[in-house]
């Protein structure tokens, strides 16, 4: 009950201005082009002892270099068994070596990203641990903590209401991204419904958002993703939307994604999702990602979903300027992008959780 009164009084105050925000959006959607692209499905090279499983999560740093986290060395039994393994390529897609291997946090992987000092990080959702590893590999912040294996150690459930969430501890988190300043923003996750910051030494500063669907509030925060002024992007799963903040956790304005589902369109697997399937709905955002502002360029915001299965392109306002994809098995078809990374507006890399793969996208859009 609480959560509906605050969202009322957050309404009154300035929720007309974001419905105004969000439906001029919607307004300015007319036909969305499609964006040619080519697709390299085999652009990494592993060693034949080494299989992609699910591949959740994928990151590019300065050199080229690319990381995947994936759930393929799995560990225990068929059900609860650990998987998260992060994988390191040259820009070539050569294969160099296994970063943390055997770490403490690996449970089951999430992301990972790439800050502007090249330092990796790793999203681990089952151990509710984000870890950062220096440029040799070494782990040198970590947040969060799991359960103690001497205790008689069981996931996070989810009750009604929520349980408070706990300052500097997780719940299922999900991912992380920096503004301007190096402040650190984690979100957390599918249970605390919340994005937790962090100055740039790593010490506690607040959170924002909790469970809900009203303006601020969250409902799986999945991604996160920030600007070069320090607007944090947070893909709301949950309530289909993609939610921006500024650094102190104060909305800005909302953004969906409304393009019409083809009517030939069939999902990966299953019957094609329903309106109550919010996570599953068209333009339902899994993974965000914002070009970066080298020399100026102008930054674009793109969005995947998990049906009809496409990439969208966006400006920061929210407009939808070209799409890409479809569900499917074949190269330039997507199993569920769970992170996308952009290392430049023409170049993208999706990881795929159903068809374990990571392909390597150059887009060639009309001039």
């Amino acid at each position: 009950m609480c959560y509906m009164k605050a969202a009322a009084l957050f309404t009154l105050a300035s929720g007309l201005a974001v419905v105004a925000l969000v439906s001029g959006v919607r307004a300015q959607q007319p036909a969305v082009p499609q964006i040619p692209f080519d697709s390299n499905v085999d652009f990494f090279k592993l060693p034949d002892d080494i299989h992609f499983g699910e591949t959740s999560g994928v990151a590019v740093n300065s050199k080229g270099h690319v990381f995947v986290f994936s759930r393929g060395s799995t560990v225990g039994p068929a059900f609860g068994a650990a998987a998260a393994q992060v994988l390191e390529f040259d820009a070539n897609g050569k294969y160099l070596k296994e970063v943390g291997k055997g770490l403490y946090a690996w449970s089951y992987a999430h992301t990972v990203r790439v800050d502007k000092n090249d330092n990796l990080w790793a999203i681990d959702k089952g151990s509710d641990m984000v870890v950062r590893f220096n440029t040799k590999g070494r782990v040198d912040l970590v947040f969060g903590r799991k359960k103690e294996a001497s205790d008689e150690a069981e996931p996070w459930t989810r009750v009604t209401p929520p349980r408070p969430p706990t300052d500097g501890q997780f719940r299922q988190p999900t991912d992380v991204t920096w503004d301007p300043a190096g402040n650190i923003f984690i979100s957390d996750g599918y249970i605390n419904a919340r994005v937790a910051k962090y100055d740039a030494n790593g010490d506690w500063v607040k959170s924002f958002g909790e469970p809900g669907a009203g303006p601020g509030q969250l409902n799986t925060p999945h991604s996160i993703a920030s600007d070069a002024k320090g607007d944090i992007y947070v893909a709301d799963r949950g309530n289909r939307r993609i939610q921006v903040f500024n650094g102190d956790g104060v909305l800005q304005r909302q953004i969906t994604i409304d393009i019409p589902v083809p009517a030939d369109a069939k999902p990966w697997m299953g019957a094609t999702p329903t309106a109550s399937a919010a996570t599953s709905q068209a333009g339902s955002p899994w993974a965000i990602c914002i070009t970066p502002a080298t020399n100026g360029a102008t930054q674009y915001l793109y969005s995947s979903d998990a049906f009809p299965g496409r990439i969208y392109k966006l400006t920061l306002d929210g407009k939808v300027v070209g799409m890409l994809g479809k569900s499917g098995r074949q190269p330039k078809q997507f199993g569920w992008i769970h992170e996308i990374a952009c290392p430049s507006e023409n170049e993208l890399y999706v990881a795929e959780i159903l068809n374990w793969r990571v392909q390597k996208l150059t887009l060639r859009p009309a001039k």
